[in-house]
């Protein structure tokens, strides 16, 4: 793990041209450490013919083999012992295929190491105390979804004073109640401490617009923040553009758009992609993206759409070094006026695939209700 640690010990998180060597060298051991570990993935690259040795340069980690998440929905690849697996995690909360995926201690290192950065850059970290509301589920012990373990991860980065969940955990199952969480509001707006939000967008979305149609105005207190992670999932249609959704928390919340902050991320490719104040997902040192053409997968050249590819050494107990989302993407490579000097993905639909269970399903299920 030499160059996997020398890449996550790197100061500035998105200046990633320098160490495109040292990234593909930790692609390269992470790999082989795969290749050498699980039968499953060393039987996906001898069935075409590729060894991570082969991985010498940059240019090299287009031809790394890429497992679709829908693969690791099916399949439970594993290069660690179960027993050495300390956190698990899956990519649904509901029934039906989900991945399964477990964290090893060395893998919750490099993860640490990540966010404690990541929240450095963007300025999560505070050490005055915070009101939470949770647009997502209440964690509970049989509740395994990674979008309810990062909620709750989340509300870390400052002290929580208080946490309200959107869907509390009741003796029939989760439950929805926008009363819970406009009371929260209420006593949020009353308190001279910062508000924090984070969930579904679609959540945050349409219970700001059902204020607004109720004529109901908040002002929070200096600091608040909205955070959105999760997507729009099987609301996209009705997904709301980036300035109107501004605007809406503006006027409903009095949070600035500035305050207002957008995280990427998939359970098979545990990295946090955060939005800069022009609100773009740079890419982190810790990962690259190549954008595929659906057609035959080959790389499109930067500034067209195609399937996304993530890929990452983070990971040490499953083998997802290289992995294809079904989400639709573009790579920027314009210079961003937030002076952040790495590409910026933009995420623009979703592969229509009907039988794809995503974390948020179950949670748009409650919200249709």
């Amino acid at each position: 793990m030499k160059y996997t640690k020398q890449l996550f010990r790197q100061k500035d998180i998105y200046d990633i041209e320098p160490t495109n060597d040292i990234f593909t060298g930790a692609i390269r051991e992470n790999a082989l450490f795969h290749y050498q570990n699980c039968p499953d993935y060393r039987r996906i690259l001898d069935g075409v013919g590729f060894h991570p040795e082969s991985i010498r340069a940059y240019a090299d980690l287009q031809k790394l083999p890429f497992i679709p998440t829908l693969y690791c929905k099916h399949h439970h690849l594993q290069s660690v012992a179960p027993k050495k697996q300390i956190i698990k995690a899956t990519s649904s909360g509901t029934s039906g295929s989900m991945s399964k995926i477990g964290f090893d201690l060395k893998s919750l290192n490099l993860g640490k190491k990540m966010v404690v950065r990541v929240g450095r850059y963007h300025k999560l970290w505070s050490v005055k105390p915070v009101n939470y509301i949770i647009f997502g589920y209440q964690p509970t012990k049989e509740n395994k979804t990674a979008v309810s373990k990062t909620a709750l991860g989340f509300t870390f980065f400052a002290p929580a004073l208080s946490r309200t969940f959107a869907l509390e955990n009741t003796r029939n199952g989760y439950k929805l109640s926008w009363d819970r969480i406009v009371r929260a509001l209420e006593r949020c707006a009353k308190s001279r401490f910062p508000m924090r939000t984070i969930g579904f967008p679609a959540y945050t979305y349409f219970l700001l617009r059902d204020l607004k149609e109720k004529g109901i105005r908040y002002q929070m207190p200096k600091g608040s923040m909205v955070t959105l992670g999760g997507g729009w999932k099987q609301f996209y249609a009705e997904k709301a553009d980036k300035q109107t959704f501004y605007a809406l928390v503006k006027e409903v919340l009095g949070i600035e758009k500035t305050n207002v902050i957008e995280f990427f991320g998939a359970v098979e490719h545990p990295i946090l992609y955060t939005d800069c104040r022009c609100h773009h997902f740079h890419i982190p040192v810790y990962s690259r993206v190549i954008i595929r053409n659906p057609d035959d997968f080959s790389p499109v050249p930067d500034g067209q759409p195609g399937i996304i590819n993530l890929l990452s050494p983070m990971m040490q107990s499953t083998p997802l070094c290289s992995i294809v989302t079904d989400d639709l993407g573009v790579l920027h490579t314009e210079p961003c006026p937030c002076g952040a000097k790495s590409p910026w993905l933009e995420i623009i639909g979703r592969v229509g695939i009907s039988n794809i269970v995503t974390c948020a399903a179950g949670a748009d299920t409650y919200l249709k209700e």
